[in-house]
């Protein structure tokens, strides 16, 4: 399983915060109190030192995997669906979140929840999820206030969709990621001659006799998508990339937990 290859060691979230784990001792500043000074450590020193102990409290993170029909293509019979990768990252993530104490749901379907009961319950419910529209809206239901939330999609529908998402995510004071999941055939534009491009659900469809003529205003404009959303990303304060199925999904995978414990 993806999850077993990697190798995050001790879970820990590197914040101050309660517990009983030492993290490490800081410069006091004004208006520490007496009691929170380590003495014998501050004996050592002419400064005095706060000993500070690693945060401990257990997270609630919501994952949102995209079910748009968009999300069931390939470029590739040799290559999974986008779809089918979305769900392999949300699933190693909340394996490695859960191993972590977090707790983890599915917004819309399971309330985040602690325990291998639960890593079994959101399995389930991703494997017997049915593409829906053509392209996904964010779902924030069930967020847990002061949360974290992961939205794994291609964002290529309306992104006035993903810019509601996320307000609503900002008013509850949830932090998260933004994991665009592209085919490569999507970011590279391999078509030229004959070309009919049809979406997975034949909503919009467009024959052309020139395909290579289109490839330099379809290259700026994903670009221009790919920086409106790291732009809505950072005005509420979460992080964006974006992952190709052609590539591993282990990157991906350490990239949105250490984002997510990070808490930045």
């Amino acid at each position: 399983m993806l999850a077993a290859t990697v190798m995050l060691g001790e879970h820990g979230r590197r914040r101050a915060g309660l517990g009983d784990e030492f993290w490490q001792y800081r410069p006091a500043h004004q208006g520490d109190s007496a009691r929170m000074i380590d003495w014998r450590r501050s004996a050592r020193s002419d400064a005095h030192f706060v000993r500070e102990r690693e945060w401990q409290a257990a997270q609630s993170v919501t994952l949102w995997v995209d079910p748009a029909k968009s999300m069931t293509f390939t470029g590739d019979k040799g290559r999974a669906p986008k779809g089918d990768r979305a769900k392999l990252l949300a699933l190693a993530l909340a394996v490695l979140l859960l191993r972590g104490g977090e707790r983890v749901g599915l917004a819309g379907m399971a309330s985040p929840r602690a325990g291998r009961t639960q890593m079994l319950r959101l399995a389930a419910r991703l494997a017997g999820e049915e593409a829906g529209a053509e392209y996904g809206a964010p779902e924030t239901e069930g967020m847990v206030s002061h949360g974290r939330a992961v939205f794994l999609s291609d964002f290529l529908g309306d992104l006035t969709a993903v810019e509601a998402g996320l307000a609503r995510a900002s008013d509850r004071g949830v932090k998260g990621v933004l994991i665009q999941i592209l085919d490569p055939a999507e970011e590279e534009f391999p078509f030229d001659g004959r070309t009919i491009f049809e979406s997975m659900g034949g909503t919009v469809r467009h024959e052309t006799q020139r395909a290579g003529d289109l490839r330099d205003r379809y290259l700026a404009r994903l670009a221009e998508r790919k920086d409106r959303l790291a732009t809505l990303a950072r005005a509420v304060g979460w992080h964006f990339t974006t992952h190709h199925t052609g590539n591993p999904a282990q990157s991906a995978l350490l990239w949105a937990y250490a984002a997510l414990q990070g808490g930045r």
